[in-house]
């Protein structure tokens, strides 16, 4: 990977593109520090500082914008809407016709699409943010209010302000993972999502410090610290390279194309295989099983902490992120996602009509109908295998929580996916680039 990031900085055109994604992940890090105007910024880190302690999804959406959440500021919505945006577009496109030609148009069916997708993103940013607002109003640290404002005109425009600010906030992010799209390296929401998460990480070795330094104070009480946070770092080191060995890993279903005359030459004859990865969707599945299971602690911004007693409080504790029932929830929406994401991706039907138009067969199998069958099992295993990996990465962090009691730790499963996947996929995109380029060299 270093070599990658060495070779491309001797280009000139990359290194540019590589500078300006630099400038912006910098906006982006400044952005994710200028507080809210109308918020009482010390109430607001003790008591964020608290709820980070439960492990809660607060605490998680807080991960994803470094820290911004907890902070109160522009960026404190971070990517979410958009992420959840991008993933309704996807679900409509697929249960609406009218959608579905509109994505087959081509590029300028995509930028119809992806028109929709930033106001969808906009009109999110607006309610979680609204939600983060009344979070913020009912919520107070040890006496003091979180939101700084009188009665009356002044509680509306500071209102008026925050909302606007944080939406105002989700635009802007938007906007400049398109910027690192079009002038930077690619993947922009990705990268600024990976940066974020990279933001986090002082803050994950100073609780891991913290860890420590208790059980130094009183060995008696925190003694199992001394094993604890050398095996959570173990984890972390053993989930990289599973994931990294996962990434790679994929079946490879053996092609035989038979030979043709076209004019004087002889074409085809040769052997093939069809690639299929088996950790294919990435992380969607995980960040598509995030968003839905967020629904409930959205609720629960708006309500603030009036929610003490009766069916919500239950329902709330229920779907906490500690729960065995959030738990069991988030694995089989993951398996479904990881499902219905190679279900849009890939249509066994037209991969073997495509094999059959080309010649192709795979050896024992007929062509047809046969042949479709016979991908469709192999998709529905590899995905199967894929979808296990993804769940147990994803709820590790959870039963490692619950065992040891570090349930705090900002840097879980989802994130070290997240992290692993946009460093290889902006590897692989900036050596693409390379060789568009002809500088075979560099990639020997």
């Amino acid at each position: 990977m270093f070599q990658t990031i060495k070779n491309a900085w001797s280009i000139p055109e990359l290194r540019k593109k590589i500078l300006f994604t630099l400038f912006i992940i910098m906006v982006f890090r400044f952005g994710a520090v200028i507080p809210v105007p109308f918020l009482n910024v010390t109430a607001l880190k003790g008591l964020m500082t608290t709820v980070d302690k439960t492990g809660s999804a607060l605490s998680y959406l807080d991960m994803l914008s470094g820290g911004a959440f907890a902070n109160g500021t522009l960026f404190a919505m971070s990517v979410t809407p958009y992420i959840n945006s991008s993933i309704i577009m996807q679900l409509l496109t697929v249960a609406i016709p009218a959608l579905e030609r509109m994505a087959k148009e081509g590029e300028e069916g995509r930028k119809k699409i992806g028109t929709m997708t930033r106001y969808v993103t906009v009109g999110l940013g607006l309610i979680q943010g609204t939600a983060y607002f009344f979070y913020l109003r009912n919520s107070s640290y040890q006496g003091v209010p979180i939101a700084k404002y009188t009665k009356g005109w002044e509680q509306v425009f500071a209102a008026f302000v925050i909302i606007l600010a944080f939406t105002a906030g989700t635009a802007l992010m938007m906007w400049l993972g398109e910027q690192i799209n079009q002038k930077g390296i690619g993947n922009g929401i990705s990268i600024l999502l990976f940066s974020g998460i990279v933001a986090r990480m002082p803050h994950t070795i100073s609780l891991l410090g913290q860890y420590l330094q208790a059980a130094n104070q009183d060995a008696a009480t925190y003694g199992k610290y001394y094993f604890y946070v050398p095996l959570f770092v173990l984890l972390f080191l053993v989930v990289i390279w599973v994931i990294v060995f996962m990434n790679d890993a994929e079946r490879r279903i053996p092609v035989q194309y038979a030979k043709r005359m076209v004019g004087r030459k002889m074409y085809g004859g040769q052997s093939s295989h069809i690639p299929i990865k088996v950790a294919m969707s990435g992380v969607m599945p995980i960040i598509f099983a995030s968003s839905i299971l967020s629904i409930p602690s959205t609720i629960q911004l708006f309500l603030g902490n009036k929610v003490t007693t009766g069916f919500w409080k239950g329902f709330f504790e229920a779907f906490s992120s500690t729960g065995w029932i959030y738990s069991l929830m988030y694995f089989l929406l993951i398996i479904m996602f990881a499902y219905f994401y190679v279900t849009i991706q890939y249509n066994p039907i037209e991969m073997a009509n495509n094999l059959r138009q080309n010649n192709g067969t795979i050896p024992g199998i007929r062509p047809g109908k046969p042949t479709s069958d016979f991908i469709a099992k192999i998709l529905s295993k590899i995905t199967l295998i894929g979808a296990l990996f993804l769940a147990v990465i994803a709820l590790l962090p959870i039963g490692f929580g619950a065992a040891t009691g570090m349930r705090n730790m900002s840097i879980g499963g989802t994130s070290i996916l997240i992290l692993v996947g946009v460093a290889l996929e902006t590897v692989k995109q900036m050596e693409s680039q390379m060789m568009m380029r002809h500088y075979k060299g560099f990639l020997d």
